[in-house]
């Protein structure tokens, strides 16, 4: 065989791959569309539950938490220098 014929099957062969993909995708894309479509039209709409604010209770941490924190902070300062 030539090697211009090997060539041109090979683009031959490339567009026909890439065709096919195309063509799928496509009809991936369409099938999707409908899909939402008809999700939308027939199930029912269920409306979400009120959602509450977490309330935020300020607690200072215990004296020897923070004894430990001002320890690290500390011992990070004296390594840095």
């Amino acid at each position: 065989m030539a090697s211009t014929n090997l060539v041109l099957e090979g683009v031959e062969l490339m567009f026909f791959g890439m065709g096919s993909v195309f063509v799928f995708l496509t009809l991936l894309v369409f099938s999707i569309r409908i899909m939402a479509r008809l999700l939308e039209r027939f199930s029912p709409v269920v409306e979400p539950a009120p959602v509450r604010a977490p309330v935020a209770v300020a607690q200072e941490p215990s004296a020897d938490v923070l004894e430990a924190i001002q320890l690290a902070i500390h011992q990070h300062r004296q390594r840095r220098a």
